[in-house]
C-alpha cells in the first residue's frame, strides 16, 4: 500500500509540502473510479502507482474521516492512531492543496474524544469555580463601596447607598465603581457614583435628554438639585 501527495488531474509539484510526511488521501475535484474494483465516483481516492484506489482498496476502508476544525482532538486521534492519512483537496483559485481533515482509526478517534471530553468538563469546572469567585469578590466590593457611600454621607438610606454601590460596581459596565479610582474607594470616585444616582433617580435630568436638551445645559439645569441632595446627605443622619 502506498499513497502519493500527487493528486488525479493536477501536477505533482503543486502538492502540498506539509503532507509529504506521510499517507495523503484525496478529495477529487473530477469524477474518479478505483482502478482495481472500479468502485465509483470515489468520494476520497488513494493513488498507487499514479493509479486511483478507493480506500478499501488502498487498506485504508477501515479508518474514520476527522474533519478538519478541532486542532486538540485531531492532534489526540493522530498521535493514538496506528495508521492514519491526511486528507487534502486542491483548491483551484489559490492553486495549492488544502487540508480538509484525517483519516484516523475509529478506536483512536473515540479515545480522543474522551480525552478532549475530559479537558473540557475540567475547564468547565475551572470556568464555575473562577464565576463563584469573581461573584464573591463582586459581593464583598459592593458592600465595601456601599459602607464607603454611607461613611461619607450619613443621611444616604443604607438601601439606597446600597444600591447606588451594586449599579455602580457591575462587572464590566464601565461604571465609575469599576475605575481604577473606583476600586481603590476614592472620596472622587464614590461621590461621582452618589451624584450620578442623584441626577438619574431624582432630578428631571433623563426627561431632559430625551427632549433634546443637550447634555450639558441639562447638568446645569439639574445641578442645585444634586448639590443640596449631597449635602443633606453628607450633614444628616438617616
Amino acid at each position: 500500500m502506498a499513497s502519493s501527495p500527487v493528486s488525479p488531474g493536477a501536477p505533482a509539484d503543486s502538492a502540498d509540502p506539509a503532507a509529504r510526511a506521510g499517507l495523503v488521501v484525496f478529495q477529487p475535484l473530477k469524477r474518479r473510479r478505483c482502478a482495481e474494483c472500479h468502485a465509483g465516483p470515489l468520494p476520497l481516492v488513494a493513488l498507487e502507482a499514479g493509479e486511483p484506489r478507493c480506500l478499501d482498496c488502498a487498506d485504508l476502508g477501515h479508518l474514520v474521516y476527522l474533519p478538519r476544525g478541532d486542532t486538540a482532538l485531531t492532534r489526540r486521534a493522530r498521535e493514538g492512531s496506528g495508521l492514519s492519512a491526511v486528507v487534502v483537496r486542491f483548491h483551484r483559485r489559490r492553486a495549492r492543496y488544502e487540508r480538509q481533515g484525517v483519516l484516523v482509526e475509529e478506536a483512536a478517534l473515540v479515545r480522543a474524544e474522551e480525552r478532549c471530553l475530559a479537558d473540557a468538563e475540567a475547564r468547565a469546572r475551572r470556568r464555575s469555580r473562577d464565576a463563584a469567585r469573581r461573584a464573591a469578590e463582586d459581593v464583598r466590593f459592593t458592600e465595601a463601596f456601599a459602607a464607603e457611600i454611607h461613611r461619607l454621607f450619613p443621611g444616604c438610606p443604607l438601601d439606597r447607598a446600597r444600591a447606588i454601590a451594586a449599579h455602580a460596581s457591575v462587572r464590566g459596565s464601565g461604571r465609575v465603581g469599576r475605575s481604577a479610582a473606583g476600586r481603590a474607594l476614592s472620596e472622587g470616585a464614590v461621590t461621582a457614583a452618589v451624584a450620578a444616582a442623584v441626577r438619574h433617580t431624582a432630578t428631571p435630568y433623563d426627561r431632559l435628554l430625551m427632549s433634546g436638551v443637550p447634555r450639558g445645559e441639562a447638568r446645569r439645569r439639574i445641578a442645585a438639585t444634586v448639590q443640596t441632595t449631597l449635602h443633606g446627605w453628607r450633614a444628616q443622619r438617616p
